[in-house]
């Protein structure tokens, strides 16, 4: 019979709770710390300090906080300038208040947990990672949206009967755009708009001059213009992330590292300045040797985490932060599932974009993403390379090591050796011995 955990086993005794929300907080003190334990303050700068002086005088040490939406983070910032341990915890580990639930009772009941060690603090990370993330996360939002003007340029040509997507991959490629901004400048001939057509495209341009045909419609070549300037501006505002993450990642470059070798090739998406290299002075390693990080994905991983990863206790520990390795939900001595957590970390999905760009990729990781993929589904061989570029990421942060790719052709020289000892260790399991046949000539 399991033992109940007594009041005066507390972990943390001096220990507060902090019930956040929009307008005001409710915080909850020991019983023995006040003649009124449970007080409730605004949002304001000043109410935030007058909270902190009274968690001070109260003989408050630690304080437990709830993660509600963007609202913790003045009150997290303001209790640990004034010296206060500030734990953020995950409102899903609180579960359920019981009985009625309210706002005072969600304080108190959080301040019960905190007192008794049964709650477990998110990882942030430091200052200057998280003025980084700030504007790296304002980067993808911005490409985000550039994304979705696209399609409403797309849709305003389809209107038109304008095929453009027909014969070109990309429509903001070097001929799409040309096309595009053609046309919104008032040409209406196909021929001089086929004129445009990039060299490397593979329609002809009797091709593109068919699907340029259509019915140019007023209303839908207003649309597409406001569409294109909206595009323009977006682009200008990542111009602007660029240069303000650019100054951002100077001060921190204190690793003088060399690069090898030539950087991977530069995609649209790809900031305007050297970023291989500022990252890399950062981290003191060069992540982008890994095959299938590129710098975009690079940047997204250290604006997320930072260089350090001494939080973590071992590799494990960071991949299950990421949620990228098997669930553990087991009753009765049986699996009931072994399934990967859903999650929303960046990190995570990050590694699974760059685990699928190993499709094709001529190296040691394609091939073993192309032999999971033959035996599993492609989903969960995604997942099993993103694990395993966790731990390369991992390793090369916390050891300084160097990535050497083995090349595809010593990967698949190993893969048999690998299998004859696997069968050797489960023959011995099972009480046998293999002995292997002479080569015939």
């Amino acid at each position: 019979m399991a033992m109940r955990r007594r009041e005066d086993d507390e972990v943390y005794p001096n220990a507060a709770g902090i019930d956040v929300g929009g307008s005001s907080h409710w915080v909850a003190v020991p019983r023995t710390a006040d003649d009124q334990p449970v007080r409730e303050f605004g949002a304001t700068t000043c109410e935030l300090h007058a909270m902190a002086d009274w968690l001070l005088a109260c003989g408050v040490d630690t304080v437990a906080l709830e993660s509600t939406g963007v609202y913790w983070i003045p009150v997290y910032e303001v209790l640990e300038q004034r010296g206060l341990a500030v734990w953020l915890v995950d409102a899903r580990q609180m579960k359920y208040v019981p009985g009625r639930k309210s706002d005072v009772q969600d304080c108190q009941w959080l301040q019960k947990l905190m007192s008794l060690g049964l709650l477990r603090a998110a990882w942030r990370p430091a200052g200057e990672v998280c003025v980084v993330r700030a504007v790296v996360r304002q980067r993808e939002l911005l490409l985000t949206e550039q994304g979705s003007w696209i399609q409403r340029m797309q849709k305003a040509l389809v209107q038109m009967n304008l095929q453009l997507t027909e014969v070109l991959t990309d429509l903001m490629g070097m001929t799409g755009q040309a096309i595009v901004r053609a046309i919104v400048a008032g040409e209406r001939d196909p021929k001089a708009l086929a004129q445009h057509r990039h060299a490397r495209i593979r329609a002809s341009t009797a091709e593109i001059e068919q699907a340029l045909t259509g019915n140019w419609r007023d209303e839908h070549l207003f649309v597409l213009g406001q569409a294109l300037a909206m595009f323009d501006s977006l682009a200008q505002r990542v111009f602007e992330c660029d240069a303000k993450i650019e100054a951002l990642l100077a001060p921190l470059g204190c690793h003088e590292i060399e690069l090898a070798g030539p950087g991977k090739r530069r995609g649209k998406n790809t900031p305007q300045f050297d970023a291989r290299v500022a990252l890399a002075r950062w981290a003191g390693v060069d992540l982008t040797r890994i095959n299938g990080l590129s710098v975009t994905t690079v940047m997204a991983i250290l604006s997320e985490t930072g260089p350090d990863l001494s939080r973590f206790a071992n590799v494990k520990h960071f991949c299950s932060w990421l949620g990228l390795c098997p669930g553990t939900k087991i009753s009765g001595g049986k699996v009931l599932s072994a399934r990967t957590r859903r999650s929303a970390n960046r990190v995570r999905q990050a590694l699974k974009l760059a685990a699928m760009s190993l499709s094709r990729n001529d190296s040691a990781l394609g091939a073993f993403y192309r032999r999971l993929c033959a035996r599993m589904d492609k989903p969960r061989a995604n997942t099993a390379v993103a694990h395993k570029l966790a731990r390369m990421v991992y390793f090369m942060l916390t050891r300084g090591e160097a990535f050497v790719d083995q090349g595809q052709q010593r990967y698949e020289e190993q893969q048999p050796q690998r299998s004859i000892d696997a069968l050797r260790r489960r023959a011995t399991a099972l009480g046998f011995q293999i002995t292997p046949t002479a080569q015939v000539a």
